[in-house]
């Protein structure tokens, strides 16, 4: 009996490492699937967030490009105002001019492109 004994102690001691040898690696397995999903769950979270900050920075982007283009707009229309009133003071010089018999220089090439097309 005492050889059986032996051999019941032993296959049980084999079969007791067998099973914690399968445990241990069905453990590591568990464990390297949860920081998978540990690891997706964090980048789908941070998803939103990069989202929102990439749109702060495209309207931080746009609303300084609005301002630049409506400071353009406003010097436009000051450049504007300025060429129509000089093309207005000139034409009263040219007049009087005129009026007193002094014939004035004829103007340079790119008014009169202006005059005769408006570009």
């Amino acid at each position: 009996m005492n050889v059986w004994a032996a051999v019941v102690t032993v296959g049980g001691s084999v079969l007791a490492l067998t099973g914690v040898w399968f445990t241990a690696r069905a453990t590591t397995k568990a464990a390297a699937a949860t920081a998978r999903a540990n690891q997706a769950a964090a980048l789908a979270a941070a998803e939103p967030n990069q989202r929102a900050a990439d749109l702060a920075a495209f309207q931080a982007i746009r609303d300084d490009m609005q301002g630049e283009v409506d400071e353009l707009r406003t010097e436009t229309r000051s450049l504007r105002s300025l060429v129509r009133s000089f093309a207005w003071y000139v034409s009263e010089l040219t007049t009087q001019m005129r009026g007193h018999g002094i014939e004035p220089p004829a103007p340079p090439d790119r008014i009169d492109d202006y005059n005769r097309t408006g570009v």
